[in-house]
């Protein structure tokens, strides 16, 4: 199995800065903090690693502690990027798509060889347990590569023949330019792969910003980049804050077009800057789903696939359940088995393959988290398992890391911000419900428009209700399953745009129609 080396070589060095032996090869740079070395990681421009000013500590979420150091990287690596991607854009876009498909299936073969040294570290990087990343992220991050390396393959153009005029009119789509890409902290990998493959499969050249929190594993893939065959400048990923590094490549004049996933006031600062320059956006937001539970529910599916969706990734996904609406004839019996369900699920570090949740991103999103359990009490609602009921157990070493019981919540009133607002954390609310009026009623009076679930045995109330849900994607009797080549996005103020095989494939392009008369 190949070796992306995350071990540190260190020379000692008085707390000096000191490029390792293979430091402009790799990317690693090592640093002595006290006796322990840190891994130090370096921005990929135009086909190598290249070292920063500055740098911003990457803290381990299972202990507190830093163990990585990221570049703090502004307008000058920007700039030089911009550089690389533009000289880079005419060679690769002139590929052809049988040419730019093999590229692409050759850097998924490589990802899959490192699959266990990409999961290792995304686990620790983003505190995800090891058992998520294996099965989810990593296997996820290899299918985005081939799947947008078949589905290139296989988009046709319109034409349309007008007799009376001897006109003939086709179209064609071509790659944009430069992609500016950012990606969040939650699936990192996963999430940023999703938008370097439609694009470069597109024809483009992209700029990457992965979240500053969990910067490892793109770093980690930029090793593999040369040995696929991606040509220098084709893919540049510069690290860095939104404020700082994110600002200067969603401002850049000559990046015309920004993929963002993450919340709604970072893209609304990305519309302000975007607007002048008229930029084409997708923007993949926030949600706060609810999952829709009738009384003809079969409760032995419904309740794991629910516990699972509402506290997967310690609830640091967009698609998790935060309200959960029981109809009142189950209310009861679903909520005392639900309770009893979550507790089974055991918090514990990340490497723990038993674990079936592991440690929030970082401390002031615990302590978020955290702040909306307290709001509830305020509020009156029950809490009915996990923070502040239930006593959390952690080795000593592990005691400062940012762990959290999954919660679950119940006789809250709808207006409540735990009802109205996402809180993106291993908490979720019950509460029950009448008619199939009310409760679309209900699920629908909130900003947000991502995803919902619907649990019944009736296929006609499923097709009526999943109808009228303001939802941009709706399971029935499951959730997370995904057909790629389907639309994936959200209504309202969860998002502008959609992405899937055709959807990205239009983002990530410009149609052009062309008339010969004859």
């Amino acid at each position: 199995m190949r070796t992306l080396g995350l071990e540190v070589r260190t020379r000692q060095t008085q707390g000096r800065e000191t490029p390792s032996p293979v430091g402009r090869k790799t990317g690693v740079v090592s640093t002595m903090a006290g006796t322990k070395a840190l891994l130090t990681l370096e921005n990929f421009i135009n086909g190598k690693f290249v070292p920063c000013s500055s740098y911003i500590d990457s803290y381990d979420p299972s202990t507190g502690e830093v163990y990585c150091r990221v570049p703090d990287s502004g307008n000058e690596e920007i700039e030089a990027a911009v550089e690389a991607a533009r000289a880079a854009f005419p060679g690769w876009s002139a590929r052809s798509p049988q040419e730019r498909s093999q590229v692409l299936h050759r850097l998924a073969d490589l990802l899959e060889k490192s699959l266990e040294d990409l999961a290792q570290a995304e686990s620790r990087d983003q505190g995800k347990t090891i058992t998520l990343a294996r099965t989810m992220d990593i296997p996820r991050s290899v299918q985005n590569f081939r799947f947008f390396a078949s589905s290139i393959l296989h988009h046709t153009s319109e034409c349309t023949h007008m007799d009376h005029e001897g006109c003939l009119h086709y179209t064609l789509r071509a790659p944009v330019g430069i992609a500016g890409l950012i990606s969040p902290w939650n699936l990192p990998l996963y999430l940023l792969t999703w938008k370097v493959a439609p694009a470069i499969a597109a024809g483009n050249t992209v700029i990457a910003k992965p979240s500053e929190l969990t910067s490892v594993t793109a770093w980690m893939m930029c090793k593999l980049l040369e040995t696929a065959g991606v040509p220098p400048g084709v893919v540049n990923i510069v690290f860095g804050t939104g404020p700082k590094v994110g600002e200067a490549l969603v401002s850049h004049p000559e990046v015309p077009l920004i993929s963002f996933t993450g919340s709604q006031p970072t893209a609304e600062r990305i519309a302000q800057l975007s607007a002048p320059h008229c930029k084409k956006l997708s923007l993949e937001l926030g949600g706060k789903n609810p999952a829709i539970i009738f009384e003809d529910a079969n409760l032995e599916e419904c309740i794991p696939t629910t516990v699972r969706s509402s506290f997967a990734n310690q609830g640091e996904i967009c698609l998790c359940t935060s309200r959960i609406f029981v109809q009142k004839s189950i209310y009861s019996e679903f909520l005392k088995k639900f309770v009893a369900a979550t507790r089974m699920w055991k918090v514990g570090i990340p490497s723990d393959p038993s674990a079936s949740i592991g440690a929030l991103i970082s401390k002031a999103h615990l302590e978020k988290v955290r702040s909306y359990i307290k709001k509830a009490r305020a509020e009156g609602a029950r809490i009915l398992c996990g923070e502040g009921v239930d006593t959390l157990s952690l080795p000593p070493k592990n005691q400062a890391g940012y762990f959290m019981l999954p919660t679950v919540i119940t006789d809250i009133k709808d207006e409540s911000c735990c009802m109205k607002e996402e809180i993106f954390g291993p908490v979720t609310c019950v509460v029950p419900f009448d008619s199939e009026e009310e409760v679309i009623q209900r699920a629908n009076s909130v900003k947000y428009g991502l995803a919902a679930t619907v649990w019944s045995s009736n296929v006609g109330r499923v097709h009526r209700v999943a109808k009228k849900l303001q939802s941009g994607l709706v399971w029935s009797n499951c959730w997370l399953i995904r057909e790629l080549n389907l639309p994936f996005g959200g209504m309202k103020s969860s998002g502008i745009g959609r992405e899937g095989a055709k959807d990205s494939y239009e983002f990530f392009t410009e149609v052009k129609t062309i008339t010969i008369k004859h």
